[in-house]
């Protein structure tokens, strides 16, 4: 995959509809503070389109960025947020079950999840709800560049077992800092959502 233009395209706040959309999408999921945004920018090339921030839990919208005309990225809200209160995180939960069970253009999902830690109650339960809808998550081991490559296996294993993951689940070691990671996901990318032929 070949990123030419990029552009946020829809922002979808609480109470906003879900657009229409004619292209396939491909959502990505995850904690407040797992990386999303960086990944998201590394994956578009793009330094900051993306919002990240140094506070956890800025994204409170679905964001739909248009990649080539081909695809669009949808950012979910960040969950988990300790600071958020329980309104709040509430709203963001039922955004997030909306658009899993309504959009009829989402062709795949990526969880990510610190390879650092085990996934938290949190992550299991995405992890759930994304199965439930239907779909088989792609699961993105962001923060690959903070720990020694003798551990990758380990820490890879622990969040195959904690998910309880089902049989045959990828998981895609990655780090937003050397961009490990990156062609492995374009390849998915091409394969299964554009059906695109690896040459």
């Amino acid at each position: 995959m070949v990123i030419k233009n990029v552009s946020l395209e829809t922002v979808c706040g609480i109470t906003s509809s879900l657009p229409e959309n004619s292209l396939p999408e491909v959502a990505f999921a995850g904690k407040s503070n797992v990386g999303k945004s960086s990944l998201i920018n590394a994956l578009m090339n793009r330094k900051s389109l993306a919002h990240t921030s140094s506070q956890p839990g800025k994204t409170q919208t679905i964001n739909y960025y248009n990649v080539n005309s081909q695809l669009y990225f949808v950012d979910l809200p960040g969950y988990g947020y300790a600071n958020a209160n329980e309104k709040v995180k509430a709203q963001w939960g039922k955004m997030v079950e909306r658009y899993l069970y309504k959009s009829k253009m989402l062709q795949q999902v990526f969880l990510l999840i610190d390879i650092r830690h085990a996934p938290s109650q949190n992550d299991c339960v995405m992890y759930d709800w994304v199965v439930q809808s239907g779909y088989n998550p792609i699961i993105i081991a962001t923060k690959l560049d903070k720990i020694k490559r003798s551990q990758l296996q380990k820490q890879t294993e622990l969040i195959r077992t904690t998910l309880k993951a089902k049989a045959g689940t990828v998981i895609v070691p990655f780090s937003a800092q050397t961009k490990q990671g990156r062609e492995e996901i374009y390849e998915i990318l091409d394969k299964e959502v554009l059906h695109e032929e690896i040459q």
